[in-house]
């Protein structure tokens, strides 16, 4: 095969690859085929963010649906004393959204914000409505996700509410443990409900326990 030959055959089979993770995230449900989750993809357009980049300012209405291939984002509101509060951090895989604005068209209360360089998939709120009307399995893949997603929230807030702070730690620990090793002290803290020093003493008490176990 010629050298241009086989440059074109690389053009025309990056876009499936470089996209791979957002068609897995799409097929995760079981609702639609490979071939499905590729067609929707290719409708998702690149996106970069630099570090400590905005992805939404509070107060702005998201337009903005951000799938991450790679990179951590952090949203935070502001508390009563003006103190930012962690509200969540996304990591590779996962869908960075404030949901509440994007859907309903109203102001952010949160901001999100890339706390690491980023690289994902992106598309605007009409383009995701106008999938969501052309495709009967991108609808179903929506509700199944919201269905997910509703109940990843709702074990998170009955965990501050009635988890000890060991509990929480090790919960996120077994779901991420990209965020413990990639994310500042303060911020996990603050997403955790404790003090920076509680975590610090989390953390040591849990290398502790694994270095006794190994």
């Amino acid at each position: 095969m010629s050298p241009p030959l086989r440059v074109v055959a690389c053009r025309l089979t990056l876009p499936t690859m470089a996209r791979q993770q957002l068609i897995q995230f799409f097929q995760s449900t079981g609702l639609m085929s490979a071939a499905q989750a590729a067609d929707i993809a290719a409708g998702f357009a690149p996106r970069q963010l630099a570090r400590h980049e905005d992805l939404l300012r509070a107060g702005r209405i998201s337009d903005e649906y951000f799938f991450l291939d790679s990179g951590i984002v952090r949203a935070f509101a502001l508390d009563a004393a003006g103190q930012e509060v962690t509200t969540g951090l996304y990591a590779g895989g996962q869908v960075a959204l404030e949901v509440s604005s994007f859907f309903n068209r109203t102001p952010s209360p949160e901001t999100l914000q890339a706390l690491t360089d980023c690289q994902g998939w992106s598309i605007t709120y009409a383009q995701l409505n106008g999938l969501f009307h052309a495709r009967p399995e991108f609808r179903e893949f929506g509700r199944s996700l919201l269905v997910r997603e509703l109940m990843r929230l709702k074990t998170r807030l009955l965990g501050l509410a009635i988890d000890s702070a060991a509990v929480r730690y090790e919960a996120l620990r077994q779901a991420s443990p990209e965020l413990l090793q990639r994310v500042p002290l303060k911020y996990l803290a603050s997403y955790l409900g404790v003090t920076d020093s509680s975590l610090s003493r989390l953390r040591a008490a849990a290398a502790k326990g694994a270095a006794e176990a190994s």
